[in-house]
Formats: structure tokens, sequence, C-alpha cells
């Protein structure tokens, strides 16, 4: 009498979804979304609308490269970082993280694939105002409108986009909410701020603890000193780094519904 052998079934794995396609889901995300596709238009109307005022309201000697890029980095300013909730807090408010994280169980590789979407979106949103600036530069009449400016100072611009929309995704992750984030992310700054401006025991250290005062240098189109650089550093640290952190302990263990 022979007994069969009975071979145990190899599964095929297959191989792991590569970081690029998770970062062009993410970008993807943005675009099909209604909320996402608003934002984007308005920062885009906005930034247009900001350099439109700027040749109509300023003098003519005003229509340099510098101050357009400038007006056009204010409206970006405010509304990138709700971009970067919008990117943490659509998966649990329209309850897509269950899809998500099923096909990607690797969290933190979704979550870093947002932070580089964030990126790439406060790039774009840059190149866009520098695009639009360049334009009003041309067209302006200034006497020499491309004066104060160089590819520091430009990539000050960059950094200080970067940190708004990232800094934006921090209070996401924070708060996996989208109103009470952008409530937070708008209202606990400007609280912070003046109180540290009011509070006489700290305002001497208000440059390392505010990040209002800390990136006021970026957008003033002067190259930052050391001193600014640490100024920043600490604040991003701060209000950045280690939210993040905490942020991103957060998600990996709450349990998505």
């Amino acid at each position: 009498m022979t007994t069969a052998t009975l071979e145990t079934p190899a599964f095929a794995t297959g191989n792991a979804i590569p970081f690029g396609r998770l970062l062009r889901v993410e970008l993807r995300k943005m675009v099909d979304t209604r909320a996402g596709k608003w934002l984007l238009g308005v920062i885009g109307l906005l930034t247009a609308a900001a350099l439109v005022i700027l040749l109509l309201a300023a003098s003519t000697q005003e229509h340099t490269f510098a101050n357009a890029v400038g007006a056009a980095a204010t409206p970006q300013g405010i509304l990138l970082p709700v971009l970067g909730i919008l990117l943490i807090t659509q998966e649990w408010g329209q309850r897509t993280g269950m899809v998500t994280f099923t096909l990607e169980p690797h969290r933190a590789k979704v979550l870093w694939a947002k932070v580089a979407a964030a990126v790439v979106l406060g790039v774009a949103a840059m190149v866009l105002a520098l695009a639009l600036a360049a334009v009003v530069a041309a067209i302006g009449g200034a006497a020499d409108p491309w004066a104060g400016m160089d590819a520091g100072v430009i990539g000050q611009y960059f950094l200080l986009e970067v940190v708004g929309v990232v800094g934006g995704l921090v209070f996401g992750l924070l708060f996996l909410n989208t109103a009470a984030a952008i409530v937070v992310s708008f209202a606990l700054p400007i609280v912070f701020s003046v109180v540290t401006s009011l509070w006489n025991a700290v305002h001497k250290a208000q440059p390392w603890i505010d990040p209002a005062t800390a990136q006021g240098p970026l957008q003033s189109g002067d190259h930052l000193t050391s001193t600014e650089w640490q100024h920043l550093l600490t604040t991003t640290l701060i209000w950045v780094v280690v939210p993040f952190v905490v942020g991103l302990w957060r998600v990996l263990r709450t349990e998505v519904k």
C-alpha cells in the first residue's frame, strides 16, 4: 500500500507596492476629491488675484519680482497648511482608510508618501507663484524689476511653503479630524504669538519658540543670518518634527474604522 504525499500549495506573494506609486495615488486623491479639487483651484485663483491687486494698487516701481513673489506667497501660506491637513484627514473623514491600509498594510510607508505628496504640492505652488511673479515683473514697468532676488532668497520661499504644508499635515496627524485640525492650526499659532508678545517673561525667547516670529525673515526677501536659521530650526523642531513623531505614533496605533 502506498501513501500519497500531499504538497502544500505555494501561495504567490506579490511585490510590495512601490513608493512612487503610493506618491502618485496620494497626489491623485487631492485632484479626485471635491474638497481637494476646490482647494487647489482656490489657491491658484487667490495667487493670481494677489498679483492683480499688486499691479492695480501698487506704484510702478513696486512691481518688482521680489514684491510679486511675496504677494503670491501670502495666500498660499494661509491655504497650503489646509491642503496638508486634507492629505491626512480624508482617510478618516471619508472612511477610505480601510481600503488604503488594506492594500498597503505598512501604515508608515503610506504616511511618508503623504509627506512626500505634501512637499510636491508645496513646491508646485511655489513654482506657480514664481511663474506668475515673473510675468508681473516683466510687464509691471519697474526700473529694475529683478533686483533683490537670487537663488538663495527663492530657496527660502520654497522652504517656507514646504514647512507650511507639512506643518498642516502634522495637525492632521494629531487630530485625524478636518474641522478640528483646521481650527487649531489657525488659532493656536495666533494665540501663542500674542501671548509670547505680551508676556515679558518669555518675550526674549519668542524667536526660539514662536513659529510666526521665526518664519518672518523668510518672507522679508533678505538672506537669513545664522541666528535666524537657528530660530527657524528650533521652532520647526518644536512645532513640526516633535508633533509629527507623536502623530505618526498615534496613526500607527489607531484602529481604522
